[in-house]
């Protein structure tokens, strides 16, 4: 019987994002995503912020890392994995990271010169038609 595994996270990415590929040639995205939140502690509002490493892989991979840049608002749907070694002292260590099975990129303010206010939302539709198993990006992105 499988346990449940399974994160929602929303935030902004705190660099631009790394995309290499395996030996093999398959595509991965490495990214790291801020989130905060807020609470009211002894009459005082309190932010706390988090920060959360996130790897996408195959195709979604190739087009987060063409469209996303430091900033930009995405929510990520996937599993927790930890990854486990020893160190050169002979300790173990440990590192819970995100493995992306969808994401949503957020919709990107225009610069100011180009239209205060207005969206981009091209980038989000290549992300979703890729979610959706087509394997071209559609030709507004």
């Amino acid at each position: 019987m499988n346990n449940l595994n399974s994160i929602l996270l929303e935030g902004n990415l705190v660099r631009d994002p790394e995309l290499s590929y395996t030996p093999k040639g398959t595509p991965v995205c490495t990214f790291s995503v801020a989130t905060h939140r807020y609470f009211k502690q002894e009459e005082e509002y309190q932010e706390e912020t988090s920060y959360f490493d996130v790897t996408v892989w195959n195709r979604l991979a190739e087009v987060c890392g063409e469209y996303l840049t430091k900033g930009r608002g995405v929510r990520v749907v996937g599993r927790l994995k930890q990854d486990r070694w020893e160190n050169g002292e002979g300790k173990t260590r440990s590192k819970v990271h995100i493995i992306a099975e969808h994401v949503e990129f957020k919709p990107k303010l225009k610069e100011l010169g180009e239209g205060a206010g207005a969206e981009d939302p091209g980038a989000e539709d290549a992300a979703d038609a890729v979610a959706e198993g087509q394997a071209e990006l559609p030709a507004s992105a």
